[in-house]
């Protein structure tokens, strides 16, 4: 007897593009859609894996023990820019001025999500995910958002969702809205709207200590993707188990508006009685992250901590700046090769939890190929990958 399975259901679609179909050349309008759609699928991963492509959506699921709400939003987010980037990049890129190409600024993203129970069934050789919540999150596709709430581009969170992942909405600024559809009832949901996302995303400081920067850098290499690694630092609850035998004996989230990390996120980090405060500066998932840590004695120094990705996994690149009082300088500096020792001892634990993750994350099961455009008069060739960092 087939189980139900609790997962993240999560459904990206490309809004406008039957508007857009309207008048426009479809040998570069099928192009662009089939390049946009590899864009969103490649950013929603490894945490979110395609299931099945429907037109201009993929829907896409996760275990729900492998994500939490902060995961859930930065992997959205991040797609979503990553998105708004492609698309500038294809339309600056082409000389061509069809109306395929003209158009292209007239595309969006939106995103629903929920949380429920699933059965995974092989159906004519293809495996699908059966059950009402699969039914009710497609239903959010159908929705008044745009219309009431004048969001163009936005994610809608179910309320069961954001319980289940901890997360409080109202404390992060999203909009409540309901839906209501026939043989399922009300749907209660909240609203981020992206375009404001992109707008303070694409204006915020950047805090970023390079190797020029840095009175000591620290490299470690980890068998598992960025997206993976990234939550074993970010994560108080990851960081805990690795860092463990380089001496930190807890670490505590004090500080995560509507129980999500990112910039003013503030953890004391527990070495023995001595704390370490740190404050995020700069949170780019799953890019890099920035903090200040002030040491007991009042040593203040900031990191940079870089997630890379390689062909065996991830390179973890960390900065470590002077402290900002020159008094305090000569004592960090020597200090820290035993922090860097401290952050090596925990290293093989970190391989082995991160491996283990992204398996779990990376099943074996059937994934389906993506649209690849088939550059005919080679309109898209030579326009670089997409590039999440600006």
């Amino acid at each position: 007897m087939l189980q139900p399975e609790k997962m993240c259901l999560l459904i990206a679609d490309i809004s406008g593009y039957t508007e857009y179909l309207s008048g426009v050349e479809i040998d570069h309008a099928q192009d662009i859609l089939a390049d946009l759609t590899s864009t969103v699928v490649t950013a929603l991963g490894p945490h979110f894996r395609l299931e099945k492509l429907e037109g201009d959506a993929a829907f896409c699921s996760a275990p729900a023990d492998s994500v939490d709400g902060s995961v859930v939003l930065d992997t959205i987010e991040r797609c979503y820019f990553g998105f708004r980037r492609r698309r500038r990049d294809v339309r600056q890129a082409t000389s061509c001025e069809c109306n395929a190409c003209l158009k292209i600024p007239d595309l969006n993203l939106k995103f629903v999500a929920h949380t429920g129970l699933v059965i995974r069934q092989s159906i004519a050789g293809n495996e699908e995910l059966l059950g009402s919540d699969v039914i009710a999150v497609h239903r959010l596709l159908k929705n008044n958002i745009a219309e009431l709430l004048q969001v163009p581009a936005y994610v809608a969170l179910s309320d069961k969702l954001t319980s289940d992942t901890g997360l409080d909405p109202a404390s992060l600024g999203m909009t409540p809205h309901t839906e209501t559809y026939e043989h399922i009832g009300q749907i209660h949901l909240w609203v981020e709207d992206l375009e404001a996302r992109w707008r303070d995303e694409d204006s915020r400081r950047r805090v970023i200590i390079t190797a020029e920067d840095a009175i000591y850098s620290i490299d470690l290499e980890v068998a598992a993707p960025p997206e993976v690694v990234w939550q074993y630092l970010a994560s108080p609850g990851r960081r805990a188990r690795w860092q463990a035998f380089g001496g930190v004996t807890g670490v505590e989230q004090e500080t995560a508006p509507g129980g999500r990390r990112g910039v003013g996120t503030v953890n004391h980090c527990m070495h023995g009685v001595d704390a370490v405060i740190e404050e995020i500066l700069d949170w780019r998932p799953f890019d890099y992250f920035t903090d200040r840590s002030t040491l007991s004695g009042g040593v203040v120094f900031t990191a940079t901590n870089e997630f890379i990705p390689t062909p065996n996994g991830t390179l973890m690149r960390m900065h470590l700046s002077p402290p900002e009082n020159p008094e305090h300088r000569q004592m960090f500096a020597e200090l820290a090769p035993y922090f860097e020792e401290a952050i090596k001892s925990g290293l093989e634990t970190l391989n082995s939890d991160a491996k283990q993750e992204a398996a779990h994350i990376l099943s074996d099961r059937h994934e389906p190929e993506l649209p690849k455009p088939k550059n005919a008069d080679g309109f898209l060739e030579g326009i670089a990958p997409i590039q999440y960092v600006d």
